[in-house]
């Protein structure tokens, strides 16, 4: 930390924390599961970083604080704009849209309003929190406006963003009424960080489109206020997991010997299938329990000899589409196991619960076939860990087509979780892998794993923005001081600059009429 602010700030939409208050109104907190926090947590552990973020928690107003040598510095949300910022447009407008519309997404204008207003607060903070001339790193779709307003209000600094979720082709990116204003807010990054090459591509493609950017390759420049041209990279950067403290990990005689406690609590089947997700309609779910359904009805596999444990996650549990989706997964679990359950053998254990690193490290050592089935997913992290605890070079990954991690991990068995029948025959392909075919995949699946570690994704990206040019002149947005501007500024409104002087198309001026409610 510098004598003004700090030299790294991350931004996203929660702190790496869960903060509740006691009785005596004192903060207390415990460390988040969550993918992107799981990622990042030895990143920042390294650095003196501020990390700016919400609480978790509607209508809490919070001073800083330090936990585990980590500045953080909550934004407060009213419940209001969770409903609309976070669980309308955020998860019922951009999730969707960039999951290949699995569901049909919704366009308020109201939720896009209150999206603006909580990206300049995060942008505000994140700027009064930075050193003159820090790095700022900007995460996922909650936060894309971010980029832009920061670099109004601080043009020293280096900003990166990096887009969790996939990116989608400019055929449904062009459905988003406000897709022009978005494609703005993250042009105002030097480095645009995406998990697949597509991803990039499709970004690329749609500054094309969209705009009058050349951005045919990596590396582009965008028209600046102050004359000079600023250069963006926007390319891949594969995410990954602390895979050496997973490996670790798994190597416990506690977790080793829960693993054992769990194949007899399973009643020690021949083949145990595993299933972790957070329960969304984007992870190919239902999809899977079907096709192991089939399997039991057609007596490719029997309750005696093979079980399939499915932990689902909480996530969400305020839109519908969530909802629905509870129902259908444990309605679809119970007629299974009604009809294929006998006394002492479950066919389907469903777990809707968040479970430790140390129970989930348990998990994966206890079972023999992993099924990630994602319809679509920036990543997965998952069948990483997966990999990470199979030190015992054992077991098969059964992985869907559509996740980020197909591109990496060449030892899986890939499926398309659309193809029932396919996916059918890859869990008995996996169930019934002879020994030496497991250990070969499993030994290329490791060393991607535990070379390719979160570590390295976090420097190649940083690596990245801090040898982007820098663009310090105050006169290319008038000025360095985050205050001058006000705390909510809109993109679009007369203080916001665009990331480019390009006026919008005409098609882009009509959306503005037909937007839906």
């Amino acid at each position: 930390m510098s004598k003004s602010g700090f030299d790294l700030v991350m931004v996203s939409n929660r702190l790496p924390v869960d903060i509740t208050l006691d009785h005596a109104g004192d903060i207390q907190w415990t460390r988040s599961p969550g993918g992107l926090v799981t990622a990042l947590d030895p990143v920042v552990k390294n650095s003196k970083a501020a990390w700016v973020g919400w609480s978790g928690s509607p209508d809490i107003e919070l001073d800083p604080f330090e936990a585990d040598g980590t500045q953080l510095v909550p934004v407060v949300l009213s419940a209001v704009e969770v409903e609309q910022y976070y669980e309308g447009f955020s998860n019922d407008t951009l999730w969707p849209l960039y999951h290949d519309v699995i569901a049909p997404p919704a366009y308020h204008r109201t939720w896009w309003e209150v999206y603006k207003r909580v990206n300049a607060r995060f942008a505000n903070a994140a700027a009064e929190q930075a050193a003159e001339g820090a790095t700022v790193w900007v995460h996922d779709y909650q936060l894309q406006l971010v980029p832009a307003l920061l670099r109004q209000f601080r043009p020293d600094l280096k900003i990166g963003f990096f887009n969790h979720i996939p990116f989608p082709s400019f055929d449904l990116f062009q459905q988003l009424p406000w897709r022009r204003q978005i494609l703005d807010g993250l042009l105002g990054a030097d480095v645009i960080g995406f998990q697949r090459k597509t991803d990039a591509t499709n970004f690329r493609r749609c500054v094309q489109l969209l705009t009058a950017i050349n951005a045919r390759s990596e590396r582009f420049k965008v028209p600046t206020h102050a004359g000079a041209p600023r250069e963006i990279l926007a390319r891949a950067f594969p995410i990954s997991i602390d895979s050496a403290a997973f490996d670790a990990l798994a190597h416990t005689p506690e977790v080793q010997a829960r693993a054992r406690e769990i194949r007899e609590e399973l009643g020690n089947p021949d083949i145990i299938m595993l299933g972790v997700d957070r329960l969304d309609y984007t992870k190919g779910i239902r999809h899977r329990i079907k096709a192991y359904g089939e399997l039991l009805r057609d007596g490719r596999v029997s309750v005696e000899d093979c079980t399939l444990v499915q932990v689902a996650s909480p996530s969400r549990e305020n839109v519908g589409a969530y909802q629905e989706l509870r129902e259908q997964v444990e309605g679809l679990v119970g007629r299974i196991d009604g009809e294929f359950g006998q006394l002492g053998h479950t066919a389907i254990h469903y777990l809707h619960h968040s479970y430790p690193q140390e129970e989930m490290a348990a998990l994966y050592l206890a079972s023999d076939v992993m099924l990630v089935t994602s319809l679509r997913d920036g990543m997965n992290l998952v069948a990483k860990e997966y990999v990470a605890a199979r030190h015992t070079m054992s077991g098969a990954l059964v992985l869907s087509e559509f996740t980020g991690a197909a591109d990496q991990l060449s030892g899986a068995i890939l499926v398309n979780p659309h193809d029932i029948d396919g996916m059918k025959d890859a869990l008995m392909h996996a169930a019934r892998m002879p020994a030496a075919e497991s250990r070969r995949r499993m030994r290329r699946l490791r060393r991607k794993v535990m070379q390719d570690d979160v570590s390295k994704w976090a420097h190649s990206f940083l690596d990245a923005l801090a040898s982007a040019p820098s663009h310090a002149d105050p006169a290319e947005n008038g000025t360095t001081d985050p205050l001058a501007t006000p705390p909510d500024a809109q993109p679009g409104s007369s203080s916001y600059p665009a990331a480019h002087p390009v006026a919008p198309s005409a098609d882009e001026a009509q959306s503005s009429k037909i937007t839906a409610s």
